[in-house]
């Protein structure tokens, strides 16, 4: 046990280090331009359903090119399981990404893992009308994740669960590992 903690303090220590080293954006800009992309999907689309998908496949191509820069920076060369997997992405990840820290809680099915985070920085300013309360404003988030564990082989679900935007107290974004794809070695004859 004392082990894993350790670990795991290192794993929030190599967050904390790769986001000293990242070029950082203003969070204020940031929110305002995601926000600014979202209303306009929402005018674009005229139907939150469709945002929401649209976000997440967004998301997933951004997650699918993130994933090398998050290996580039971080260090990290390998995950030895999915329990490894889910707190890099949250103790390395998101502190590297979005300057959170985030949380990693388990479901009784093994393959299954919640991040819980407070502090969104896509939130900030942002209220959602109420008739826009199926929106998953950041949904994108969700995407990202499904992106870059598919380059990494798992491929996985994800959904937001809770979000600070909806009056939750914190934002969770549950992840389904559905399987885990075999990496294919081209032979000399091929």
């Amino acid at each position: 046990l004392g082990l894993v903690a350790m670990s795991y303090g290192r794993m929030t220590r190599l967050g904390d280090s790769a986001f000293e080293k990242m070029e950082k954006v203003n969070s204020e800009l940031l929110a305002m331009t995601y926000g600014a992309l979202v209303t306009a999907m929402i005018k674009d689309f005229q139907d939150v359903k469709i945002v929401n998908e649209e976000l997440e496949k967004m998301g997933y191509n951004i997650g699918v090119r993130l994933i090398d820069e998050f290996l580039a920076k971080s260090g990290i060369t390998q995950c030895r399981n999915l329990k490894d997997t889910a707190h890099y992405i949250a103790k390395v990840g998101f502190k590297m990404f979005l300057g959170i820290n985030a949380e990693v809680s388990w479901s009784s099915n093994p393959r299954q893992f919640s991040i819980e985070f407070k502090g969104n920085p896509l939130i900030e300013f942002v209220e959602l009308p109420e008739q826009f309360k199926d929106l998953d404003y950041s949904n994108i988030l969700c995407g990202v994740l499904r992106g870059a564990l598919y380059s990494v082989q798992m491929v996985v679900t994800t959904k937001l669960c809770r979000s600070e935007l909806k009056g939750d107290p914190i934002s969770e974004i549950e992840v389904m590992l559905k399987e885990v794809v075999a990496e294919k070695v081209k032979s000399d004859d091929d």
